[in-house]
Parts: C-alpha cells; structure tokens; sequence
C-alpha cells in the first residue's frame, strides 16, 4: 500500500543517494586535483634540490666535489658520470646502484619521470628528476628522486575524505526527509479529509495550500472531482425520487383497479379494466425502456459507428411514421454522418412525439448542412418554451404543466434521451428561438469533413 511515509522514505533514500553520489563525485575529482598538485609540489621539490646539486658539480673539479647534503623535503640524490658511475649520493643511497639511467637528450638538459625500485626501503616508486652538468669532456647527470604520490594520496586523506563525504550526505538525507515531510504534510491532510467524506457528506472540500504549486493544484483538482461527484450524486437522488414516483403512480393506479375488481366483481366492466391495466402496463414499460436507454447512454455503451445519409433516415421515418399533425419537410440529401442508425432514429422519434403533443396542426423538419455540421430541426406551431424553462426540458422526469396537461402518459425522459445520443454521437440538440412554438435544433459533425 503506497502511503505518504512510503513516499517520503522513498524520495529521502533518492536524495540521500543522490547526495552521496555527487560527494562521492566531487572528492574523486578533489583527490585527483590534489594528486596532481602534490605531484607539481613534489617534483618542484626535486628540481630544486636537483639544481643546487648539479650547480655544485659543475663548479668543482671530478676530484674535489663536495659531500653531498641532504635536505628534508629530498633525502635522495645520485651523480652519476658519463659512464654511468656513480659518484656522489646521499646518505640513503650509499653504496646504492644507479637507480635510473636516462641521459638527457634534449637541449634544456633536464628529464621528469617515475621510476620503480626495491632499492630504497620503505619506497617503491619514486619520482626523479635528472640535469645534465657538463663536467671537463663529458656530460654527467644528476639525479634527485622523492616518493611518488599515490592514488589516494594518504591513509589519513582518504579517511577523512570518505568521513566528510558521510557527513554531508547524512546532512542531506536529514534535510530532504524533514523538507519533504513539510511538503506532503498537505497531502496528508488531503488523504484524511477525502477518507472522512462520506455519501452523505459530500458538501465538504479538502483544504487549499497556502502556496500556489502543485499541492495546490492537488486540492483544486480534488475539489472540482468532488463537485462533480456531489452534482452527479444529486442528479442520481432526483432521478430515483422522480422514477420511483413516475413508476408508482401507474402501480397505484393498476392496485386500486384491481382491488375494486376482487372487492365487486360483479360490478366490474372487465373489458374496460382490462384495457386500463393495459394502458398502465404499458406505461410501465415505456418507463422501464427509457430507464434502460438511459443506464446505457450514461454507461458509455459504444454504438455503431457507420455512415449515415440524415437527410434519407428522417424521410424514411417520416414515411413510417403515422401522420397525426401535417408535416411540412424541407430534408438535404447526401448529408452524411457518422454514427449509430438506431439511435439517431430514437432521437428522431422522441423529437417528433414532443412536436406531436404540443403541436397545433403543423410540424416541420428540416435536414440541412451548415459548415462542418449537420442540423436537423423540428419546428411545432404550439405555444413553444419559455427561454427559462428551454435548459429545464432536458432534466429526467421533468414536464412542464403544459405538457402535464396535455399529455399525461409521457415519461418525462424523451428529451433528455434525445440530448444524451446527440452528446454521444459528438454532437449538440438545443432550443433555438422561433416566431412561434418549439424549435429543437440538433447539430452532428459532417462525416469525415463531408459537405454533400
């Protein structure tokens, strides 16, 4: 289970990493520059041991040269003669072979090198240092050695090298835990509030952050998240108030009819009950069809999705359809769609049965193409909407008076099927105004940029 202590142990152990890697990084590349400093130093040490040296051979004659000194910083010293003798060394190299014969060849007369020996004990390698002295007929070298530097420099140097390395890192693992347990303490309090929120106590929001990043960004998002859940949960209790309500008025209705007919059934007109149990059943499944369609149409349900000529499928259904108001029709063919034939012809029907019950004696239908779009529009010559009232149409179970008067058996769910397989299909299925009663107008995009 991901949690936040999960999360600040994982980010710290990153940081921490992290920081003794970039330590770790920065003392190699401190040792090594020091390396290379402390051989500069070192073999400056040597030159100028060397130099006094060979100064002193050069201005004394072979037989008369001056014992040799050595120094603190160069205990190793050889001369040696152009036939490789040696002739002069210090008190360490006493009785000591030439350690390195490398004659100078080039014209400044001095060699820089390392050389490795068993010679000196308690040293293995060595770096050296030769100047070439011209001494009577030939040339004589002069050799100063001191130890060479190791890779690590020192025992000591690696030591507190690897104990500062420690320090900082563990500095910076202390100081990403506490900085990013400061930073998710938000998160947390976002992850008790939301555990706090309940079904029934959805009106509440988890608190913002008081700067604007992205715990901030967190809390809106979780608050938006919540108010569309608490409006979807509103919708959901006002769609079962009304469908409970809508479903028991034709049971109540169907009960009493049938407790009458086993209280008197003499006196009961049978044909008559019969066909208003009918009615009632009836009703009942209308309802219970429109509920369906809607669960799928909310679900996500994919339909098909195959062309369609709009303006060939409302002539079709026109045709079909038994003509209870005069239709006047104004329909575009080739206006190609793309989407579920099915569907549209329920959006159709259920445009059509509105117009039908509020219609006077006309309704018109119109299919054409308006730029990227199709629009189908059903126009009827009833008293029309409101501009209030043209959003609330659209609501489950809702039927104005007019329509309650005029027509009891609807459902209450037409048009807000007919919205739902508009949105689905990509499209849009408004009220537009009119001189006079409804216009409902849909818009479907043009199959594929289709323009007839």
């Amino acid at each position: 289970m991901l949690t936040t202590w999960s999360v600040r142990r994982r980010l710290t152990l990153i940081t921490g990493l992290t920081a003794l890697m970039g330590c770790l990084a920065a003392a190699v590349v401190i040792t090594l520059l020091t390396n290379v400093a402390l051989k500069e130093y070192r073999t400056g040490q040597a030159a100028a041991a060397g130099r006094r040296v060979a100064f002193n051979v050069e201005s004394s004659a072979p037989g008369q040269l001056k014992p040799l000194t050595a120094t603190e910083e160069v205990e190793l010293i050889q001369v040696a003669d152009d036939h490789g003798r040696v002739r002069q060394a210090s008190a360490r190299l006493l009785g000591k072979p030439l350690l390195l014969h490398a004659p100078a060849t080039g014209d400044d007369g001095r060699v820089d090198t390392t050389v490795c020996t068993n010679q000196v004990p308690g040293e293995h390698c060595l770096i050296a240092v030769a100047y070439r002295v011209k001494v009577g007929d030939g040339f004589w070298m002069v050799y100063s050695y001191v130890p060479a530097v190791p890779w690590y420099i020192h025992p000591l140097y690696i030591l507190g090298a690897a104990l500062i390395v420690l320090l900082l890192a563990g500095m910076a693992t202390v100081g990403a835990w506490f900085t990013v347990r400061r930073a998710l303490a938000p998160v947390k309090t976002i992850k008790n509030e939301l555990a706090e929120i309940t079904s029934t106590d959805l009106g509440r929001r988890v608190p913002p952050s008081r700067h604007r990043d992205e715990i901030s960004d967190l809390a809106e998002t979780v608050n938006q998240t919540l108010d569309r859940l608490e409006a979807a949960v509103e919708q959901q209790r006002r769609f079962a108030s009304d469908a409970s309500h809508d479903l028991r008025s034709p049971l109540t209705a169907m009960r009493a009819q049938v407790e009458e007919a086993i209280l008197y059934p003499d006196d009961v007109d049978w044909t008559h009950t019969s066909k208003a149990l009918l009615a009632g059943i009836d009703r009942l499944q209308a309802i219970v069809t429109d509920l369906l369609t809607l669960s799928r149409l909310d679900s996500g349900a994919p339909g098909a999705k195959e062309p369609v000529d709009l303006g060939a499928l409302v002539a079709e259904e026109l045709e079909r359809r038994p003509r209870c108001k005069e239709i006047v029709r104004s329909l575009e063919h080739d206006v190609m769609v793309t989407g579920d034939r099915l569907r549209l012809v329920r959006l159709l029907t259920n445009l059509l049965d509105n117009a039908e019950r509020h219609a006077e004696t006309t309704i018109s239908v119109s299919v054409r193409t308006a730029g990227s779009d199709a629009v189908l529009e059903v126009l009827d010559d009833g008293a029309g909407i409101a501009p209030d009232q043209r959003e609330i149409v659209f609501r489950r179970f809702t039927r104005l008076d007019a329509s309650r008067n005029r027509d009891a058996g609807g459902t209450g769910l037409g048009l807000p099927i007919a919205r739902e397989i508009a949105k689905a299909h990509g499209g849009t299925l408004k009220i537009a105004d009119s001189p006079s009663g409804a216009r409902f107008v849909l818009h479907l995009p043009l199959r594929n940029g289709y323009h007839g």
